[in-house]
Formats: C-alpha cells, sequence, structure tokens
C-alpha cells in the first residue's frame, strides 16, 4: 500500500541523505565527472527493481544526474512511501558507484501568475503553454504534462493593479539550508524585501522595478 507522505516527513526518513524536496517533487542532484559517467548511472538506475512502476524524472548532463520523484492523482500530488523506497535504492546504487548528492544543485521555478478572475486567464495560457490542469488543484495549477518546464500558479489578486491588470512573480524552490543564502544574495545584488512574514516557508524579494520573486522552501509547511 502506498501512504502519502509530507515534504518533512520524506526528508525525516531513513536513507534519503542528499535528498531535497521542493514544489514538484523530492530531488537529488548527483554529481559526475563525465557524460559517460553521468550516462552509467542511468542506465544502472534503469535496472534498479520497483522503477518500472513509478519511474522518476531523470534530467542528464555531463556534470551530473537530476533524479525527481513524484507521486500524482486526483487528490494527491507530492510525496509517498513509494518515492521514499525508491528514493533509499537511488542513494544505495549512487553511493556504490561512487557518486555524491548535492543538494546545494537542487531547485524548481513555479510561476505565480496573478489575476483579479483566475477562471478568465486559465484556459489562455493551458493553451498557450500546451500544458495539463493539474489533477488535484485543476482551478489553480497548470502543469507541463512532459515534466520538463516550470508549473504555474494562479494566485487571486486581492489588490488588482490601478489598470485592473495582473502581475506574474517567480517562486524559487531550494532545500531551506540554501535559502538564506540565496536571500542575502539577492538582496546584496540590488533587491529589496518585500516580506518575509511566512519566512521560512518564503521571503518575498524584488527587484528595483518591482518585479517579484519568492525564496521559497517545505520548512513549517506540514
Amino acid at each position: 500500500m502506498t501512504d502519502e507522505v509530507t515534504g518533512e516527513g520524506f526528508l525525516e526518513a531513513e536513507g534519503v541523505d542528499g535528498w531535497a524536496v521542493v514544489s514538484d517533487g523530492a530531488c537529488a542532484f548527483y554529481r559526475a565527472g563525465s557524460f559517460a559517467e553521468s550516462a552509467r548511472f542511468v542506465q544502472a538506475m534503469s535496472e534498479l527493481p520497483g522503477l518500472a512502476g513509478h519511474p522518476p524524472d531523470v534530467d542528464l548532463r555531463p556534470d551530473g544526474v537530476t533524479v525527481r520523484l513524484l507521486t500524482a492523482g486526483d487528490d494527491h500530488y507530492g510525496m509517498s512511501t513509494l518515492d521514499v523506497d525508491i528514493a533509499r535504492l537511488i542513494s544505495s546504487l549512487a553511493r556504490d558507484l561512487g557518486l555524491r548528492a548535492d543538494p546545494s544543485a537542487v531547485q524548481s521555478v513555479l510561476v505565480v501568475t496573478g489575476a483579479p478572475d483566475i477562471a478568465a486567464v486559465m484556459p489562455f495560457w493551458q493553451a498557450a503553454l500546451g500544458y495539463d490542469r493539474r489533477p488535484d488543484s485543476p482551478d489553480e495549477d497548470l502543469v507541463d504534462p512532459r515534466n520538463r518546464c516550470p508549473a504555474f500558479w494562479f494566485e487571486q489578486m486581492e489588490t488588482p493593479r490601478s489598470d485592473g491588470g495582473g502581475a506574474i512573480h517567480l517562486g524559487i524552490w531550494m532545500p531551506y539550508e540554501q535559502a538564506e543564502a540565496r536571500v542575502a544574495a539577492a538582496l546584496a545584488a540590488g533587491g529589496h524585501l518585500v516580506r518575509d512574514d511566512f519566512a521560512p516557508a518564503w521571503w518575498t524579494l524584488a527587484d528595483a522595478a518591482g518585479n517579484e520573486a519568492d525564496i521559497a522552501t517545505i520548512k513549517h509547511r506540514g
């Protein structure tokens, strides 16, 4: 039986050292010395038991491999005990091959689209992007059916812009341990803090023109 697991519950499980949980699943980046070494790791991963029925998303690069695990259904989009089990297998394989996970290289980007009327704008974005509605939140979220590009989350704007228009800002998800340094770097690069009421779940920053970015983690989200 597959049971749901919170993001923090996933990270507290034994055998998943080096993994991080971001907005679209549990991710690990394993550094490699060459494209060939990355390819050998992916080939060995494909032969692990249990992956055929719940395969991870894999991004293979010359300097390493990013692996993502997610359980998606009509009423759940997140972590499960099956993801924990598979993460353990992948972590064990990586150790056997001498590969090290680097959580500092893990992040994901969420595009946050604000609108006074979400229902009026979602069909446009779904058609333009070729995305699907996320099964567990079809009135708020659009996701890439091939899991390649950032998801879109539609936020109800309580105070529309003076011209009645909407707004877009980015959610940049990363391991909690990396977040404060990223906030400091963005502030040092000319940004300013908009709000930190919800930190460490997220900090909202903006550039000099007012464009916003949330530095987000799963900390204190359950």
